[in-house]
């Protein structure tokens, strides 16, 4: 018996809204606010660098344009991961 092949996947993640403090992600039916000073990366990005954002398995974000990764649990929660930038 040949299984059938699945769909393409329904899940994204999407850029809703920008600001100088950071900005608005939707995944998967909830919104969450990502702060520049907690997450420096953004800061300097433009529009079209935040924009293109890849939802990946198990609510894994990847913006490939700044080479960037989260998790929806350290944007939910930043105070439990301690996060290290070089610049």
């Amino acid at each position: 018996m040949k299984s059938i092949r699945r769909g393409k996947s329904v899940s994204k993640a999407e850029v809703t809204n920008i600001s100088e403090h950071g900005f608005w992600i939707f995944v998967d039916g909830d919104e969450y606010f990502v702060a520049v000073e907690q997450f420096p990366w953004f800061e300097m990005a433009t529009i079209k660098e935040l924009s293109n954002v890849e939802l990946w398995h198990g609510g894994h974000l990847y913006w490939p344009a700044l080479d960037v990764d989260l998790s929806v649990k350290i944007i939910e929660h930043p105070e439990r991961y301690k996060l290290v930038c070089r610049q």
